[in-house]
């Protein structure tokens, strides 16, 4: 009997952090679910933990590949998945105890293509709520992609891991991540199975600590002219997505989404962050300045604001904090 739940984390030398990831999963309320470890030809001892997890419980599959990035390991899963739905998680962070069942629960009850859940953003040791949907109830795909047009540049939108998604309909329509890029490639996935989805669900209830680690594309080594046209790709696709989701007149009347896209500030730490439990606060406020500061909206009408404009197309994005 196939799983209810497929749930797909991709390692890579996460050794630090591995166990905390992988408790949390099976410490969940929900039990029905199968756990692929996608072990992408780590060089820390990652895959030996992932190993030694498999050995103890039948639910989970561990996958060793040579190091070929995140997308291809989560392709790799999603081809072995045999759930009703995919989960996902990145191996440096972790869920609550009750994450997978709130996900089944509205996705069952409510009969929904897409599931989205707020969740925590973690600095050190302080962690803040981060949601932008504000009431829990269905959506119609044209209502969704009205509230993500508000704030395009938010990766509440652009991740996987605040969603739960129907298998079938990522192999109907043969969806999979873009392995030849290198940023936004969630967002991207998300778009495309956003226009094969019809009814979704936005849950209030926090489900996720994501853990801001990530580096940015000039850490990978990417040479600046492939990052701009890669940013590029990703706002005329994020363009056509509206012009597919919307009939002309109504695309027309909201104006151009991929400049809003361009513009809006992706800051995830505008809610003042709390302690993460059994912290202790160092002179209680004097770190309250670690998350960063929401930039400016920008001008781009003079060559200082074009200077400014550029900037923002490097830095602003649904990815931009990943």
């Amino acid at each position: 009997m196939n799983p209810t739940v497929s749930i797909i984390v991709p390692v890579y030398n996460a050794k630090n952090y591995l166990q905390r990831c992988i408790d949390s999963i099976l410490h969940q309320e929900y039990t029905d679910y199968e756990l692929f470890l996608v072990d992408d030809g780590s060089t820390d001892g990652s895959g030996d933990i992932c190993d030694a997890y498999a050995a103890a419980d039948a639910r989970i599959t561990v996958i060793h590949k040579e190091n070929t990035g995140v997308s291809d390991s989560r392709n790799l899963a999603i081809s072995q998945a045999r759930g009703t739905y995919l989960q996902f998680l990145d191996s440096d962070d972790w869920i609550t105890p009750d994450a997978t069942k709130l996900f089944v629960r509205a996705a069952t009850e409510h009969d929904c293509d897409l599931v989205i859940a707020d969740f925590y953003r973690v600095v050190g040791e302080r962690v803040s709520h981060k949601g932008d949907i504000e009431d829990d109830g269905v959506l119609t795909r044209e209502e969704f992609a009205a509230h993500m047009m508000e704030n395009p540049a938010d990766f509440y939108y652009g991740v996987l891991w605040n969603k739960l998604y129907r298998r079938d309909l990522v192999e109907k329509y043969h969806l999979r991540m873009d392995v030849s890029v290198n940023w936004c490639e969630d967002f991207l996935f998300n778009l495309e199975y956003i226009l094969h989805a019809n009814v979704f669900y936005a849950l209030q209830a926090p489900v996720y600590y994501y853990v801001k680690t990530k580096g940015s594309l000039a850490s990978q080594g990417l040479s600046i002219t492939k990052t701009v046209k890669m940013k590029f790709m990703v706002f005329e696709y994020y363009n056509e997505f509206y012009k597919n989701v919307y009939d002309e007149k109504a695309y027309e009347k909201s104006g151009c989404p991929s400049t809003a896209f361009f513009l809006d500030a992706a800051s995830d730490g505008t809610v003042p962050p709390t302690l993460l439990p059994g912290a202790k606060s160092s002179a209680q406020s004097a770190s309250r300045s670690v998350l960063p500061r929401s930039p400016e909206r920008v001008s781009y009408r003079s060559s200082t604001g074009a200077a400014s404009f550029w900037t923002a197309v490097w830095r602003r994005s649904p990815c931009a904090m990943i």
